[in-house]
């Protein structure tokens, strides 16, 4: 099972801060940056038993939650983020994410079409629904 790459050089001590801190500048619980953690998407240090979490950590986390609210997988975003590790240039992480990105807008536009087809039936049946409570002699209104 391999891991994210380990940090090759210390991040300076304002840089870092503990694991209720990171929650709170994420604006997530300690739950979700363990759950992140156990996937292998962050790698906080460690002091003892204390999670120490870096400028990059943070960083890795705001795409994490990036992709998340852009509908994407945790393993496409795992993708995502080896290829940020592998791939300097970052070349092929941008070819990956324009066909994912692609991909989303096709997915997201044919959601569009079909909720937009509810919406205009259920507008209809409201219409129909409320013109025929205004016939009705029994309703008052």
């Amino acid at each position: 099972m391999s891991g994210p790459p380990s940090r090759t050089r210390r991040p300076a001590p304002g840089e870092l801060m503990g694991i209720q801190e990171a929650a709170s500048t994420l604006g997530v619980t300690m739950r979700t940056l363990r759950f992140y953690e156990d996937k292998g998407l962050i790698a906080p240090l460690r002091v003892g038993s204390k999670r120490i979490y870096s400028r990059r950590e943070l960083g890795r986390m705001q795409l994490i939650q990036r992709g998340k609210r852009l509908g994407f997988s945790i393993r496409e975003i795992s993708e995502f983020l080896d290829l940020y590790d592998l791939d300097p240039g970052h070349h092929e992480q941008q070819r990956k994410l324009l066909e994912r990105v692609s991909k989303r807008i096709d997915t997201l536009r044919t959601q569009a079409d079909a909720i937009e087809l509810t919406l205009a039936e259920l507008r209809a049946i409201e219409s129909q629904t409320r013109a025929a409570l205004a016939e009705s002699p029994d309703e008052a209104q």
